[in-house]
């Protein structure tokens, strides 16, 4: 048998063993691509969910209603509820660490907007990537890949030659390449813990921000002296921020009494304090400096 006659013989196993349990998020285009896990039970990237009940699309055709779980935004993870009854579990791979090295031979499915199955095959080119969540956070640890993958398939599982979950595919980068949530142990108890409804509770500001180039460039351009920092683009009209007196054009340039100079630096100062905390922000607004207490939520 020749490679090619190999490769296809592989594809097609791969369509026949994980896909009966590929689920397909949204109608027409859809939102994204979802895996059944567990019985009842399926799992897809946070960015995927637009609302607590969403339509499903099974293998066979079914259309079911399903409904959030639990959802980790800052973690791109979420967990549906739904009747998957004849939608087989897809195995987790074994061990504690990344399960697929360097050159590890994939296979990327997923079912966009509930339209036919897609499967495509890859190699694992690298490992421990780093990228941003929905929300800004780094999330680490990501597997990439050279499997292609159309729109509406993030979401969808990633697998080894035995049908084994890999990881969660979840971002598709220039070049082709995709980035994969990988399904280690630590991925396994984050997700088992969604489904218990168990979702994660990270202090929350009600800010969106740029970074700190962009602040400078900004005050720059409008003759005041550049700093380090963090510029506030918009502000939630019923988050925290806005009700301690934050406003949209702000420098964030000290958080907890440590100074910011990157996202990272916020980020690192919030996760290490309770909801329902505080925190003291020092901004710049123009020239003049000023100081607030935030009374966190979580989210």
């Amino acid at each position: 048998m020749s490679f090619l006659e190999e490769l296809q013989e592989a594809v097609a196993s791969s369509a026949e063993r994980t896909g009966p349990s590929v689920v397909g998020l949204g109608r027409g285009r859809g939102f994204g691509s979802g895996v059944v896990f567990d019985e009842g039970k399926i799992l897809t990237n946070a960015h995927n969910v637009r609302r607590e009940e969403l339509s499903l699309t099974f293998a066979d055709g079914r259309q079911a209603a399903g409904r959030v779980a639990g959802l980790d935004v800052d973690g791109d993870v979420a967990v549906i509820s739904a009747d998957t009854a004849g939608s087989p579990p897809v195995p987790w791979a074994n061990g504690d660490s990344v399960p697929a090295g360097v050159g590890a031979p994939v296979f990327a499915l997923a079912r966009p907007g509930g339209r036919s199955l897609r499967v495509t095959f890859g190699l694992v080119s690298a490992t421990d990537r780093t990228f941003r969540g929905p929300r800004g956070r780094r999330i680490r640890g990501a597997i990439e890949h050279t499997a292609p993958l159309v729109r509406g398939s993030s979401g969808g599982p990633l697998v080894d030659g035995e049908g084994r979950l890999l990881g969660l595919n979840t971002i598709r980068l220039e070049g082709g390449l995709i980035l994969a949530l990988a399904a280690d142990a630590d991925l396994r108890r984050r997700v088992e813990a969604l489904a218990r409804g168990e979702s994660p509770a990270r202090p929350r500001l009600g800010l969106a921000i740029a970074p700190s180039r962009a602040a400078r460039r900004m005050r720059r351009a409008v003759g005041l002296p550049e700093l380090d920092g963090l510029l506030v683009r918009a502000v939630d009209d019923e988050g925290p921020a806005r009700r301690a007196g934050v406003e949209r054009g702000d420098l964030i340039v000290a958080a907890g009494g440590k100074p910011i100079a990157q996202v990272d630096d916020l980020y690192e100062t919030l996760d290490a304090l309770e909801p329902g905390g505080s925190v003291e922000l020092g901004l710049v607004r123009g020239t003049e400096e000023r100081t607030v207490e935030v009374a966190l939520e979580a989210s």
